[in-house]
């Protein structure tokens, strides 16, 4: 195994824990619970039948089911980030193929977070989480997206634990 092979699995790896340590930590009724969610599928749009959700005073009403899905997403994408590093290194591909696994799964992931945010109720939801997508387009254009993922992706869990869950 390469010396970057093993360098980007560590990274990736760095990143998972980090997104699946936020994301368990995200709402206090089992919202962080990891999902099967995929990251090229975004979770299917909340129905009539699904009990509503309370959301605070001033929110809109599926700003719980937006940000949880967006945590979901995140989730699975960091599981597919490691996946990806992982393959890569069995498989022995070089540095810039997996490069471009990364920055393959970091485009989709910024789509699906687009799509959250054209569905976000709430004007300060949908501005965080344009935001959020392009950050992850960012990171797709990033010329070492390893570096980009240990240095901005582990920063996107937690930020939108604080502002998304209001």
């Amino acid at each position: 195994m390469s010396r970057l092979a093993v360098t980007m699995l560590r990274a990736t790896a760095l990143v998972s824990l980090a997104a699946f340590a936020a994301g368990c930590q995200s709402g206090s009724d089992g919202a962080g619970e990891p999902a099967a969610v995929s990251p090229t599928t975004a979770p299917a749009a909340p129905t009539d039948d699904e009990p509503a959700s309370s959301p605070s005073a001033g929110t809109a009403a599926n700003t719980d089911k937006v940000c949880r899905a967006v945590d979901k997403l995140l989730l699975a994408g960091s599981k597919k980030l490691a996946a990806d590093s992982a393959a890569a290194t069995r498989a022995e591909e070089t540095g810039e193929q997996l490069e471009a696994r990364l920055k393959g799964t970091l485009d989709d992931l910024a789509d699906e977070v687009r799509a959250q945010a054209k569905r976000a109720e709430e004007g300060e939801i949908e501005e965080l989480l344009t935001e959020t997508a392009k950050q992850l387009d960012a990171g797709a254009r990033s010329s070492d997206p390893v570096k980009w993922l240990s240095s901005t992706f582990v920063d996107i869990p937690p930020k939108l634990t604080r502002n998304c869950h209001v």
